[in-house]
């Protein structure tokens, strides 16, 4: 009996990434609070008649038994805890979220638990399924997300020098992982200007609580800016191209297009602009 209970083992996980495996199975990444990522097989989640299928479409999450096996662990119970459903049913929200488990599935590796990764994900999740202002949960998330994995970018001294800064108009350095003060800008000539205004964002989202957060205006010029700083030191480190990030720009390129034509787009009011 007591060999039995040592093979299986709960938690709570969400879906990062899902494969079809064999005839009717599925294979699952997931983010769990207890495990960290794992890799699992849903065997018969393709068949109609399975009750996981429904539990482990990409972003859910839920409560789940595990059996560990040879080669992969199996899913054998799923009790759903939150569905996320607009998620799935506006392809904006979908495209965020897509980058939202892209990224937590690049910086994490299988078998490291990390609950405050898990609680930044699920409540990254919640967020974009409510929110009207999805850049704004994005850059959040990507902040935080990179305190948590270690490579926070420093906000508030000059990377290479310690100099504080000031009223300086710095430069953003992927490279070196943070401001350059003007004396130190020739160190990374890639580096990219921010303005005052970015940077006073970029440090309220690394040291505010995400309630603070939620309660800004933040104009879109000023997402713009940040967005392309971002998305630069993210696949600086990463070391390749984000996936959902390419499809981001060709719904903004898709939305700008329908303006043009006059046609309006419903895009533009959901952050993609």
């Amino acid at each position: 009996m007591s060999m039995y209970k040592e093979r299986l083992y709960r938690s709570e996980a969400i879906v990062l990434r899902r494969a079809n495996f064999g005839e009717a199975d599925r294979l699952l990444t997931l983010l769990s609070r207890d495990q960290g990522k794992i890799r699992v097989l849903a065997k018969g989640a393709r068949k109609p008649a399975s009750r996981k299928a429904g539990h482990i479409e990409l972003f859910m999450r839920s409560k789940m038994l595990f059996a560990r096996g040879r080669n992969l662990d199996l899913v054998t119970q799923v009790e759903l805890v939150e569905a996320y459903r607009p998620l799935r049913e506006d392809l904006v929200r979908l495209a965020y979220a897509s980058h939202t488990v892209e990224l937590m599935d690049r910086f994490t590796v299988e078998g490291d638990p990390q609950p405050d990764l898990f609680q930044l994900l699920a409540d990254n999740l919640h967020w974009l399924s409510e929110t009207s202002d999805l850049l704004l949960a994005a850059r959040y998330y990507e902040v935080r997300l990179l305190s948590l994995v270690g490579f926070e970018p420093r906000l508030f001294q000059c990377v290479r020098c310690g100099r504080l800064l000031e009223a300086d108009e710095p430069l953003f350095s992927s490279e070196l992982g943070g401001v350059l003060c003007p004396v130190c800008n020739p160190a990374d000539r890639w580096a990219q200007p921010i303005s005052q205004n970015a940077l006073k964002l970029l440090r309220y989202l690394q040291t505010r609580p995400v309630g603070a957060v939620r309660a800004l205006q933040v104009h879109r010029s000023l997402h713009a800016e940040l967005e392309n700083i971002m998305m630069r030191y993210l696949q600086h480190h990463l070391e390749q191209r984000l996936q959902s990030a390419d499809f981001l720009r060709r719904l903004r390129r898709e939305a700008l297009d329908a303006l043009r034509n006059g046609q309006g787009s419903a895009l533009t009011d959901q952050g993609v602009h």
